[in-house]
This record gives C-alpha cells, structure tokens and sequence, in this order.
C-alpha cells in the first residue's frame, strides 16, 4: 500500500471519528454533519450549499407547521428598525418558535452543529412562501439601524433552508458577488432565470441549505452579501430562514442594558482593570452591552 493511499484511509478514519464525536454531543440523533455534501458557491461573499441538509420529512413537516399562519412579509426600516410592508418583499411567511417539536429542535441541533454557532444566538426560522411572480428585491441581513442590533448584534449569518423544488426563477441571486474568470468560462446559465444571471446564483432544491456570511472575520458588514429571491416564474417556493447573531438573542435586554455579569470571571477580570482595558468586551455600549456590566459597575 502506498503512503499517500494509507494517508487518505487516515484521514477517512480520523473524519469518522470527529463526526461520532458530534453526534454524542449534540441533542439529536439528526445532527450530524457530512462535509463531502458542502461546496462552496462563493468565497466573496463567504457562501457554501449543503445538498440535503434537511430530509424529505423535515421539509414537509416545516411547511405544514406554517400553512396555517401565513401572513405578509415585511421589512425593516433602515432609520427605525420598524417592520412595514414593501413591494420590495412580496412573500407570505410566519415564524415557528424553537423547540417547538422534535422535528424542529433536530433542525436546530443540525444548524448550529454546521455552522459551529450556538443555537441561543439564532432567531426562531421564518418559513415563507412564493407563488407566482413572488421575490425579494436585492437587500442585506445586517442591519442599517440602531434599534434591531440591541438584541444579539448584526446577523453574522443566514442559512437559508429550500422547502420544495421549484419549476422556474426562485434562485437566491448575489449580484454583487465576485464572479471568478474561470467561473465565467465554465458556468452554464442556460437554466437560470434572467434575475439569477446577474451575479452568482443557487437554484431552489427541496432539502438543500445555503449558508452565508453578512459579516467579515472581523465582525465588519459584508456588502458583497447584497442578495435577494429572483421571482417565481413557474411553481412555488418554500423556504425556511434561520438568522444568526453575533451574540445570543435569547438573552433579554432592558432599556439601561442587563446589569448582571454573562462569565464567571468578570470579577477578577474588574480587579485586573479590564473594565479600561477591554471596555468593549467587559462595558460594551447601550446598544449592545457587555458582558461584565454588573462587575465594572456601569449599571
């Protein structure tokens, strides 16, 4: 046996071992991760497709559990972070709370094992739904205004999650994706929608999941993220979107900010002088507090 075929049968035995590994610490039996199903779509914005992330099961089950409370979508307003109506958004959606059952909280455990983010910092996922003609105008996850980013921070990431195939259109498009040379060569768009033409493209298929990144590593808004629903053309979509925080949404924020300490260390961090030193971390500000309030006696 050659040395590089005994360095891929390693390397095999050593991914095996780490996917166990996950399995045992994660509430659900479903949360398991399979790399091999993950390409990267774009690396600006930082984007990747896992092709049957969710079973045929858990995406019936997600659009039986939304049917029934469909309502508009909406939009944030930029200046007041308010919901409104918007041509921009023309879907009907409705959000399903955590936990609410098995099915969903294995969703759960599958997404934050994927993305290596804590499920506290996700939103509830919001199911929509497309018919005819139905899209989402090019915008951002993270936020213009001051008001959403009190709970949890920016949007570090989107999995968006496809609930049914879709006969025609419904691509999520990234118009302002860098397009490699190589890409432009090879990429056959001849089955794509002309709203998915214009930049880098994903094609709705039932059970694939598509993550993306609205923040750079260092916690800067991405604005190659700029991505938007191309219009159903033919069929309807399902989709189900899961936000993520950069901080957790769970934990609740009163207008002066949480006076408690979130480490168990921030008392001895205090007496070192971190509340001067790293006052972004141990402070933070009114609108998105630290986490050692309580300790540097800033409430």
């Amino acid at each position: 046996m050659s040395m590089s075929r005994r360095g891929m049968l390693s390397f095999f035995a050593i991914l095996s071992v780490l996917l166990q590994c996950t399995n045992s610490l994660t509430s659900s039996p479903t949360a398991i991760i399979n790399p091999s199903k993950v390409k990267q779509v774009s690396s600006k914005p930082r984007a990747f497709v896992y092709e049957g992330f969710l079973t045929e099961l858990e995406c019936d089950h997600m659009v039986s559990l939304a049917k029934a409370s469909l309502k508009r979508s909406a939009v944030a307003d930029n200046d007041s972070g308010e919901s409104k109506f918007s041509e921009v958004r023309t879907s009907s959606g409705t959000f399903i709370p955590k936990a609410k059952d098995p099915i969903v909280s294995g969703i759960e455990d599958k997404i934050s094992t994927w993305t290596f983010l804590p499920k506290e910092n996700g939103e509830d996922m919001q199911v929509l739904r497309y018919e005819h003609g139905q899209k989402y105008d090019a915008h951002f996850d993270y936020f213009h205004d001051k008001v959403n980013i009190v709970r949890g921070g920016h949007r570090i990431a989107t999995v968006l999650m496809y609930l049914s195939n879709v006969t025609r259109g419904g691509e999520t498009v990234f118009p302002n994706a860098e397009i490699p040379s190589r890409r432009e060569l090879t990429e056959n768009k001849d089955d794509l929608s002309d709203c998915a033409k214009k930049g880098i493209a994903v094609k709705p298929r039932k059970g694939d999941a598509l993550l993306f990144f609205n923040l750079h590593p260092d916690a800067i808004p991405d604005p190659l993220s700029l991505h938007g629903g191309c219009p159903v053309i033919e069929g309807e979509k399902w989709s189900a979107t899961k936000w993520i925080h950069v901080d957790s949404f769970d934990k609740i924020v009163t207008p002066g900010g949480n006076c408690t300490d979130m480490n168990e260390s921030c008392e001895r961090w205090a007496v070192l002088g971190e509340c001067t030193k790293n006052p972004e971390y141990m402070v933070g500000t009114a609108e998105l507090p630290g986490y050692c309030r309580r300790s540097c006696k800033a409430c």
